[in-house]
């Protein structure tokens, strides 16, 4: 066996490994031998037709066969050969069998890159110090309150204002029902400015009375949610069964124990500061980190093979799909496709892709191993995020070791990010306007 490499780029490679005639000839010879003590052909007995008959009726399927075991028989030898690590799987054409002559075939094969030792040192990080207001908790006691509320029905005659909750039934007017969000809907609860449906629907409905009937005509945005009803206009018959208010509970110990958690309101606001200020926290490090990655990348260059983006690109694309799921949607509902989908996220899994592999490169260069009491505090954090008991996350990953060995993976990777922090000065600012209200909402988001 031959075996030459073309260096396609510096994480592909192309083998094209050549078997000898003899070897050809051998498994040829050998197919139609175990060809022939099974086949029946009419004119001849099991075990007795001639090879040339068999030839005329199986010789396409006998190359086809032979090229099969040709390729599979070689191919692991072949790497190791040629001294090639592969990643992924090989992308191999069968070419066409001739009897008498050699045997050639190319595999294309992918391979990680060979990254220069990078300098962890030097580099210029800054931490947002981002601290909780009191408005902040105060808003997240408004939503608690929103949330513990509940709905009676106006007892004052008056039509529907802005704020109001309204019970409506609704559908498509003049029979369009063709879309199912244009079917009848009945007892349908909304608040009137929250734009639910759209806020033009809302706005129309101000000033209706209970037991009146109208005709609402609203355009939809080209982005709207709902891909069905985007840039489309419709109109609806729209009935006004009841108005009602919102009762919320009183601000006072009264509420915090309501939650059954909770001794007094001072206990349930900390608790409140100390969520969000955990989602700060959470975003800082997260900037902290972009800042490495950026820097670092900065500093090697360096191709991320197409079979690991394309693996981050499907788990992406999963990831959004179980998430849609979740919330009774399909990709349809977003407007676009699965393959769009994929394109959309190609160049954000190139980038996470080669953020792995630089810290799997810190990992080797710095040394970096996984103690034992970094792994349990890890398994410890994960039992109580899921209330479980330690020793069931233990077997859960103890029973699968490649479970196992991701979990190891992914925690040597954070010791990597862990290691240049330490190795660099991380100066601590006050973080700017916008910074700090796109954290406070990231913040309000994770305590939610």
């Amino acid at each position: 066996m031959q075996v030459k490499v073309t260096d396609e780029s510096p994480v592909k490679k192309t083998l094209t490994v050549t078997l000898p005639k003899e070897k050809v000839a051998e498994k040829v010879e050998e197919a139609y031998r175990e060809l022939k003590k099974n086949a029946r052909v009419k004119g001849f007995r099991k075990g007795k037709a001639p090879r040339s008959v068999l030839e005329r009726m199986y010789k396409n399927d006998v190359h086809t066969d032979v090229v099969g075991q040709l390729i599979s028989e070689s191919f692991a030898d072949a790497l190791a050969e040629a001294d090639v690590k592969m990643i992924g799987q090989p992308s191999i054409e069968p070419p066409e069998l001739k009897e008498g002559e050699d045997f050639s075939y190319d595999a294309v094969v992918e391979i990680l890159p060979e990254i220069p030792d990078v300098d962890i040192t030097g580099l210029t990080l800054t931490r947002n110090d981002y601290k909780v207001s009191e408005e902040e908790v105060d808003n997240q006691i408004e939503l608690l309150r929103r949330n513990m509320g509940h709905l009676k029905p106006l007892e004052e005659e008056r039509p529907a204002e802005k704020g109001d909750f309204v019970l409506i039934d609704y559908e498509g007017a003049e029979g369009k029902t063709n879309l199912p969000e244009l079917e009848r809907t009945e007892d349908f609860t909304m608040e009137l400015g929250s734009g639910k449906i759209l806020k033009d629907f809302d706005e129309q409905l101000v000033g209706m009375k209970p037991g009146e009937k109208k005709r609402v005509k609203v355009r939809f945005p080209e982005d709207y949610s709902s891909a069905n009803l985007a840039g489309k206009e419709v109109e609806f018959d729209v009935y006004l069964k009841e108005i009602r208010e919102q009762v919320l509970p009183e601000v006072n110990d009264d509420l915090a124990k309501d939650l059954g958690e909770y001794e007094s309101l001072d206990a349930l606001k900390d608790e409140i500061r100390k969520n969000l200020q955990a989602g700060y926290d959470k975003r800082a490090d997260q900037e902290v980190e972009e800042q490495i990655y950026r820097q670092l990348l900065d500093k090697v260059d360096f191709e991320a093979p197409d079979v690991l983006v394309q693996s981050e690109v499907e788990s992406m694309v999963q990831e959004t799909e179980r998430a849609l799921s979740y919330r009774n949607m399909g990709f349809e509902d977003m407007g676009t496709t699965e393959a769009k989908l994929a394109e959309r996220y190609r160049e954000t899994a190139r980038k996470q892709v080669r953020r792995y592999l630089l810290l799997d490169k810190i990992v080797d260069q710095e040394g970096i191993e996984l103690s034992d009491e970094v792994l349990d505090e890890a398994m410890e954090n994960m039992a109580a995020s899921l209330g479980q008991p330690v020793e069931a996350i233990k077997q859960y990953y103890q029973r699968d070791p490649e479970r196992l060995g991701m979990l190891k993976h992914t925690l040597l990777q954070k010791e990597a990010v862990k290691r240049v922090k330490e190795k660099n000065e991380i100066k601590i600012v006050k973080p700017e306007k916008e910074a700090a209200e796109a954290a406070g909402q990231e913040a309000e988001d994770e305590a939610g």
